[in-house]
């Protein structure tokens, strides 16, 4: 199974792709892509937009996941911020229905407790067993693209439960 996962924003918005390998057993995952789309607030929204576009679209036609997986944003007092992020959302999932891929989203205590066992796991926990799933050297950086893949790997776990649901 290949996944794209998708740490949404709309100055910062990470990009991780990984190849999951395994039945019922033990799964390996693999680092197949990772990137961290930057934009400026001097930029157009349109631009801005466009370009989180054309990354997300380059992603999905270069590797064919089958999945793209998002971390769901929880906003309680930053309108302006919410309203920016959907921006950057809009363009994914605009990308994800050209190429007919399914979207699942995932909220930060999923993520957590998929991958570190508890739902109130510190970053930098999160950030290790990355690592650790994907055999790298060291945790990936910056923390937008290790939570892009921290994502990917969460929709493998529950694709694998058969607890996947598409947004």
């Amino acid at each position: 199974m290949v996944v794209l996962g998708v740490d949404p924003g709309i100055t910062h918005l990470g990009l991780g792709v990984i190849q999951v390998e395994g039945g019922r057993g033990a799964l390996k995952a693999f680092l197949l892509h990772g990137e961290v789309v930057e934009t400026s607030s001097k930029e157009g929204a349109a631009n801005r937009v466009g370009r989180i576009y054309e990354r997300v679209r380059a992603a999905l036609e270069a590797h064919a996941p089958e999945a793209l997986a998002v971390e769901e944003q929880y906003f309680y007092r930053q309108n302006e911020l919410a309203y920016k992020v959907g921006w950057a959302l809009g363009a994914v999932l605009v990308a994800a229905h050209q190429r007919g891929v399914p979207v699942f989203a995932y909220g930060p205590m999923q993520v957590k407790q998929a991958l570190v066992g508890h739902g109130h796991a510190p970053k930098e926990a999160v950030a290790l067993a990355v690592r650790g799933a994907l055999g790298l050297k060291e945790a990936p950086k910056p923390s937008h693209l290790a939570d892009a893949l921290a994502i990917a790997l969460t929709h493998a776990f529950y694709a694998r439960l058969s607890a996947a649901k598409p947004l």
